[in-house]
């Protein structure tokens, strides 16, 4: 899952005015704050953010590139449905490309990295579901998938990834609460993260499709459940 301005692994680089502006409006996207279907207004999204208009058109225009918004002549900008339809083809694509970056990354990922990926580690076995908030969640959620994704080594892969998980975290925001086994899913990426870690390309393949499984059979479980 997503949220890659508040992924752990980010590093502190200088960021422009509409890099803000685009991180902060997705991240309202991912967790839902700003509703499917919802009217977007530059105006009172530059002053909520404490930015000029520049930015968020800037911003808005990335967003649409990465299917979050739509913008529709003389009506404006609105956030994407969420489709359930849409849980299908994201996994689909998910199903074929994260295996690909964890075997990647199990083989190619530096010391420093793999340093970085304990880290990551240990912050997930620490980790009280119970206790955490949404944001914390998906927070802790992205700093798993994105650390892989940047230790693969392959900003091509990286930068799809990072689209399609933006994506999945829509869907998974939609039944977070219904989700009966939201530890499981949390702390079964340390056997992805360890296979990473030690190099075993073939088990991170297969933990990261597996991951990506169990994720669409639990979202559909609990969306055909409500």
């Amino acid at each position: 899952m997503a949220f890659e301005a508040l992924a752990a692994t980010e590093t502190a680089v200088p960021k422009s005015l509409a890099d803000i502006a685009y991180e902060r409006i997705r991240d309202r996207l991912l967790i839902l704050d700003i509703k499917p279907g919802e009217l977007l207004h530059d105006d009172a999204l530059a002053k909520d953010l404490g930015v000029g208009r520049t930015p968020v058109r800037e911003a808005l225009k990335r967003l649409e590139l990465d299917r979050l918004v739509v913008t529709y002549p003389r009506r404006g900008t609105f956030a994407t449905r969420v489709e359930v339809t849409d849980l299908a083809f994201i996994s689909e694509i998910r199903t074929q490309l994260e295996p690909l970056a964890a075997s990647r990354a199990a083989r190619v990922a530096t010391p420093a990295i793999r340093e970085q990926l304990r880290l990551v580690k240990k912050a997930v076995e620490s980790f009280d579901v119970d206790k955490a908030s949404v944001v914390e969640t998906l927070r802790l959620d992205a700093s798993v998938h994105q650390g892989i994704y940047a230790a693969a080594g392959n900003p091509h892969l990286e930068d799809i990834l990072i689209r399609y998980d933006n994506l999945a975290t829509r869907i998974w925001c939609m039944v977070l609460d219904r989700l009966p086994n939201l530890s499981r899913h949390v702390h079964e990426h340390l056997d992805l993260l360890e296979a990473v870690i030690d190099g075993d390309e073939a088990r991170a393949a297969e933990l990261a499709r597996v991951h990506v499984d169990g994720f669409e059979k639990a979202v559909r479980t609990a969306l055909f459940a409500s």
